[in-house]
C-alpha cells in the first residue's frame, strides 16, 4: 500500500511539472531610467524580451542569456565612452529597434556599438541605428549571425584610415548581412579571416572600402551599391568568392579589385565612373570566370597586371572608357569563351549575318599604348608623324603587334544592366569629400593599405 502510494505522488509531481514546464519566458518593460536596464537583465529569465520605454537607457550592458533587447525604434541606448555598448556572450540573442551611440575609441580591443563574441551564435541585429561608434557591429567569431536592416552611421571626427568599420567580421562563419545602409567610418563591411558568408542588398557611401575581403573564402558578395566610395568592392587573398549584381557607382580608384584572388565567379556587375582612376584591377588573380558585367565611363576599363593567369573574360561590356584595357606583356590573352567574347564601344565592325558576333577580332591595345604606359613622356609626341605610321603600320600588318589582349569573337551587343531610379538620384547628388580635394592625406595604394 505504501509503495502505491509513493508511485502515485511521484506521478502526481512529475504531472505537475510537465503541465507548468520550464519557466515561461516574459515580456517586460523596462522604464528609462537610470540603472533600471542593467536591473532588468540581471532578473530576466531566458527567452524574455525586455522592451525598452521610449527615451535614453545607459549603457555599456551584457547579454549572455537568450533574450531579445527590443527599442521598437524609439529608445537610446547610450554608452559611457569605453569599451562597446552592447556585448552579446549569450547564444540566440537578438537586438532590434535601438539607437545605440557611445562606444570607446580603442582599436586594439575593437570597440563597438554591438560586439557579438564567439559564443554568441545566432544573433540577430535588426532594424538599429548606430551613431558614430568606432565600429557599428563587431561579429568577432560568432557563427550564424544575422545582421540585417540596420543604418549605421560611422565617425568622421578622424582621418579616414584612423576611424572604424561600419560592420567587422572575425572568423565568423554563417554570417548573413543584408540590407544595411552604411555611411562615413572607414570600410563599410571588412570580413578577415572568415568563410561561408553572405553579404547583400547593403548600400554604401562616404566611405574607404564599401566591401573590403582579407582570406574570407566561399562566400558571396552580391546585390550591393557603393556610391561615392574611394574603392568599391575589394576581393584580396581570398577564394570561392561570388561577387554578383553590384553597382560601383562613381567611386574614387577602383570599383572593384581582384588582388590574388583566385577561382572567384565574377558577373553581373556595374561599374560606372567617370571619376574613377580604373573600372577594374585584376592584380595576380588566378582562374577567375568575370562574365556579364559592365565596365563604363572610367579612366581605364580593366588594367590586367601581375602575371594572371586561366581567367576567362567573355560577355562584358567595355564603354567609354579613356583606354579600354591596360595589359603590358609580350603574349597574346584570349579574352572570349566558347566563341563568345566582349562589347568594346570603339570597335567599329560589322555583323553581315546577324548572330551578335562582329565579323572581325579587336585589339583593344597596340605597340603605342605599351610605350606610353611604360614612358608617360612619350605622350607629348601622339600628334606626330611617326606614331601615326606606327599605328597605321599596326592596323594594316598584325605581325608587329607586341602581344596583348585579343578578343577573337567581340560582341555587337553590350550586356545592360538597368539602375533603380532612387539610386541614381543618389549617384547625381553624392558629394563625397575626396571629390572636391578634402582629406586627401587618406588616399592610399589600396595595394598595401588594409
Amino acid at each position: 500500500m505504501r509503495r502505491l502510494h509513493f508511485l502515485v505522488v511521484v506521478l502526481a509531481l512529475f504531472f505537475a511539472v510537465s503541465v507548468a514546464g520550464p519557466a515561461r519566458a516574459e515580456e517586460r518593460l523596462v522604464p528609462a531610467e537610470p540603472g533600471a536596464l542593467a536591473l532588468a537583465i540581471a532578473g530576466a529569465s531566458p527567452g524574455d524580451v525586455l522592451i525598452l520605454a521610449p527615451g535614453r537607457h545607459d549603457g555599456p550592458v551584457v547579454l549572455d542569456l537568450p533574450l531579445t533587447l527590443d527599442g521598437q525604434g524609439a529608445a537610446q541606448l547610450v554608452g559611457d565612452g569605453r569599451g562597446s555598448v552592447v556585448t552579446v556572450t549569450g547564444a540566440d540573442v537578438t537586438v532590434r529597434g535601438l539607437e545605440i551611440s557611445g562606444s570607446g575609441s580603442e582599436h586594439p580591443v575593437v570597440d563597438a556599438g554591438i560586439k557579438l563574441d564567439r559564443s554568441a551564435e545566432r544573433a540577430v541585429i535588426e532594424h538599429n541605428t548606430l551613431i558614430e561608434n568606432l565600429v557599428g557591429v563587431h561579429v568577432f567569431g560568432a557563427r550564424d549571425s544575422l545582421v540585417r536592416d540596420n543604418i549605421v552611421i560611422g565617425r568622421q571626427d578622424h582621418r579616414m584610415n584612423d576611424r572604424g568599420n561600419g560592420i567587422y567580421v572575425w572568423n565568423a562563419p554563417g554570417t548573413v548581412v543584408e540590407r544595411n545602409d552604411v555611411r562615413f567610418g572607414r570600410d563599410g563591411i571588412f570580413s578577415n579571416a572568415s568563410r561561408d558568408n553572405i553579404f547583400r542588398d547593403n548600400l554604401f557611401r562616404d566611405l574607404r572600402f564599401a566591401v573590403h575581403f582579407m582570406y574570407t573564402n566561399m562566400s558571396e558578395v552580391s546585390g550591393n551599391i557603393s556610391i561615392g566610395n574611394r574603392l568599391g568592392f575589394a576581393i584580396m587573398f581570398s577564394n570561392r568568392v561570388v561577387v554578383a549584381d553590384n553597382m560601383s557607382l562613381g567611386d574614387m580608384s577602383h570599383g572593384l579589385m581582384l588582388n590574388y584572388a583566385n577561382n572567384a565567379d565574377v558577373r553581373g556587375n556595374l561599374v560606372r565612373g567617370g571619376t574613377q582612376e580604373k573600372c577594374t584591377f585584376i592584380y595576380n588573380a588566378h582562374r577567375n570566370l568575370i562574365h556579364g558585367n559592365r565596365f563604363e565611363g572610367c579612366e581605364i576599363g580593366i588594367h590586367f597586371t601581375a602575371g594572371s593567369e586561366r581567367n576567362a573574360i567573355t560577355g562584358n561590356a567595355f564603354i567609354a572608357n579613356q583606354t579600354q584595357v591596360k595589359y603590358v606583356g609580350t603574349r597574346d590573352i584570349e579574352w572570349s569563351h566558347d566563341g563568345r567574347g566582349n562589347f568594346w564601344s570603339d570597335h567599329p565592325a560589322y555583323d553581315l549575318d546577324g548572330d551578335g558576333i562582329a565579323d572581325s577580332r579587336f585589339r583593344p591595345n597596340d605597340l603605342m599604348d605599351h610605350i606610353l604606359w611604360s614612358q608617360p613622356a612619350a605622350a607629348l609626341l601622339l600628334g606626330s608623324p611617326a606614331v601615326q605610321l606606327i599605328r597605321w603600320s599596326q592596323a594594316h600588318f598584325p605581325a608587329t603587334l607586341p602581344g596583348g589582349v585579343l578578343d577573337s569573337y567581340p560582341l555587337t551587343r553590350p550586356v545592360e544592366i538597368a539602375v533603380p531610379e532612387h539610386i541614381a538620384r543618389m549617384e547625381a547628388e553624392a558629394r563625397p569629400a575626396w571629390r572636391y580635394g578634402r582629406q586627401i592625406d587618406d588616399i592610399a595604394d589600396p595595394l598595401t593599405s588594409h
